[in-house]
């Protein structure tokens, strides 16, 4: 995906929008750019979260997101179930899992 954009865009989160079998994204740039915004953000977010569940009740990484995982269906967002594997798969990133 090129254009005057200089945001990058990790790989991993682009595939989430190529349907199989194809080369090209099925949504443009523009809403690529702002679903990624949405999901690295919400991710951002839940570090904190995370953290304060571990801590509180005493559970594994894991566990914390396990729990957060089966809570993002119903957080509003409308999130496709590849955008929110992602968000689950960066905040283990950001917790220093990954």
């Amino acid at each position: 995906m090129d254009g005057d954009s200089q945001i990058q865009i990790p790989e991993r989160f682009l595939r989430i929008y190529v349907e199989p079998g194809r080369i090209k994204p099925r949504l443009p740039r523009e809403a690529i750019e702002a679903r990624h915004e949405l999901c690295e953000d919400l991710a951002q977010m839940l570090t904190e979260t995370a953290q304060e569940q571990k801590w509180a009740l005493g559970i594994t990484d894991e566990d914390v997101l396990e729990r957060i995982a089966l809570g993002l269906p119903d957080c509003g967002l409308e999130l496709e179930p590849a955008e929110r594997d992602w968000v689950i798969a960066r905040l283990a990133e950001l917790l220093a899992l990954g």
